[in-house]
């Protein structure tokens, strides 16, 4: 497991932008399961939408990436302080199948599917209470900084 403190070392975002809570399980070089709680309190229900709050597809996405930076960092044995960082380099094959709500808490499953000169490519699917929220194929490039 890893707290915020730890998941910290591993992800260069910051609040407002951190959307990983906690590490729930991690094998390098295979999977991770991590999860974030949604609070009525976030600023983004502010604008989406104010009299129906709806946590945005997109920032759900960037959740699952951030999952899978943690797993590529974990699984190289590096971090952002060590001149390195992860950017999106595509997304395939993203499906969103049910809204996500303040009180919710979204499950992120991610698993490698392949690495090659530095681009990993994801397979994550999003979920609360067992039922898919969204899901996507995700690759990322690890960069210098």
């Amino acid at each position: 497991m890893m707290d915020i403190v730890e998941i910290r070392k591993y992800l260069p975002h910051r609040y407002p932008f951190l959307l990983i809570d906690r590490v729930v399980e991690l094998e390098e070089g295979k999977r991770i399961l991590a999860y974030k709680n949604v609070s009525v309190n976030e600023e983004v229900f502010q604008g989406h939408f104010p009299h129906f709050p709806v946590f945005p597809g997109v920032m759900l996405v960037e959740a699952m990436a951030q999952a899978c930076g943690v797993l590529g960092f974990k699984t190289m044995d590096k971090t952002p302080d060590d001149g390195s960082i992860y950017l999106f380099a595509g997304i395939d094959k993203v499906r969103f199948k049910r809204q996500v709500v303040p009180g919710d808490r979204v499950y992120f499953e991610c698993k490698i599917l392949s690495e090659k000169r530095g681009i990993w490519k994801f397979e994550c699917e999003a979920k609360v209470d067992d039922q898919l929220v969204t899901s996507a194929t995700i690759m990322c490039a690890d960069r210098k900084v």
